[in-house]
């Protein structure tokens, strides 16, 4: 990754990181989290990575109101970002935090067997 586009990234992930927490309320996702935000070399695509806790709605529906809703994202982000274009966004679920608990579960096992 270049330089330029970390540091699209990093802007992206700071402008919107507001706008999805209001989005997770009105939702009832509970706390929504903007975990990472990685922008492709020809800064035409920002893969946006959520993590979601204790919220009523699943963090897979969650997702799915986060694109039919992400007009308003990019609107946030044209407004405060000095870039020619707005990249098309893509969120993804970030479940990093649920794969390494299901690890520690293993290994909890294993210790006591």
């Amino acid at each position: 990754m270049s330089l330029r586009t970390e540091k699209v990234g990093s802007l992206l992930k700071e402008i919107i990181a507001k706008p999805i927490s209001d989005l997770a309320m009105q939702a009832k996702a509970g706390m929504a989290t903007v975990t990472s935000v990685i922008v492709t070399p020809d800064l035409q695509l920002a893969k946006v990575n959520i993590s979601c806790f204790a919220g009523k709605t699943k963090p897979e529906d969650f997702i799915k109101f986060l694109d039919s809703n992400k007009y308003l994202i990019k609107d946030v982000i044209a407004k405060e970002a000095r870039l020619r274009f707005i990249p098309e966004i893509k969120f993804y679920l970030d479940d990093t935090l649920d794969q390494m608990d299901k690890i520690q579960d293993i290994l909890d096992k294993n210790k006591s067997n």
